[in-house]
């Protein structure tokens, strides 16, 4: 029996396309997300131009319903975050997404010693750590919480009259519902040593996976005016086959 209703091709391409969105929407919504990596915090593990999808259901903090439906875990300690920065909530700066690797969960007490990273009273080693100078050369953030009255360079004004609430015997424990975090490029990272703690509610997800590498020079996410914008298109649109890293093309990020 034939349609007595049959739908126009225009009807059609209506609906395939606002199913398209709705699906789109609740894709970057609740599921999955692109971001890219604007610093050097993260070498060697994340890269500077790097493109990352980020898982968001994994262990986002969805209110309502959906924390019953989607399959969240706890956050474990060595993972790699998306979140966006507390300042937002100091009132300090726009709440922009860092990426971090979680040092300390909470109730942790966490130390740093001549550039390694103790947590309840163990070395927290790992390969993915980067740095550059021998533990003779002294550089900020290398031994962490500093003694009362000091502060490392850069700290926020926020954390500076905060943190020594949380120290306790020389370490600083991480309260609940917050987590401790540092960049693998630990001398060229601005991370908890400096702000605090992350809260919950401000984690996003976490990286999946490397779909697209581009080489960028330093500092390029500075550059925003128009113009800046258009030099840069063109230069993927010149280079795009030459300076694209191949080799990390959907790499796992770990």
């Amino acid at each position: 029996m034939s349609d007595p209703h049959p739908k126009s091709g225009l009807r059609d391409t209506f609906e395939s396309l606002v199913v398209t969105v709705i699906l789109a929407v609740f894709g970057t919504t609740f599921v999955v997300q692109a971001f890219k990596i604007p610093t050097g915090s993260m070498e060697n593990t994340l890269l500077i131009g790097d493109h990352l999808l980020v898982n968001k259901f994994c262990f986002a903090d969805q209110p309502g319903w959906l924390r019953h439906i989607l399959p969240y875990r706890r956050i474990r300690r060595g993972e790699v975050l998306v979140f966006k920065y507390p300042g937002k909530e100091q009132g300090e700066e726009p709440g922009t997404h860092f990426v971090k690797r979680v040092i300390g969960l909470p109730g942790d007490r966490v130390r740093i010693v001549n550039h390694v990273a103790y947590v309840n009273g163990v070395a927290m080693q790992g390969a993915y750590v980067r740095l550059d100078y021998p533990p003779s050369v002294a550089t900020a953030g290398d031994n962490f919480p500093l003694p009362p009255g000091e502060a490392l360079p850069t700290s926020t004004v926020k954390w500076m009259d905060t943190e020594q609430n949380y120290i306790k015997n020389g370490a600083i424990v991480v309260p609940p519902g917050h987590f401790f975090v540092m960049g693998d490029n630990r001398e060229n990272s601005w991370d908890s040593r400096y702000w605090g703690f992350v809260p919950r509610k401000l984690i996003t997800g976490r990286p999946l996976l490397i779909y697209w590498s581009y080489e960028t020079p330093p500092g390029t996410y500075l550059l925003t005016s128009l113009s800046d914008r258009i030099s840069q298109l063109g230069s993927i649109v010149v280079h795009f086959f030459t300076r694209t890293r191949w080799r990390r093309t959907f790499k796992i990020v770990r």
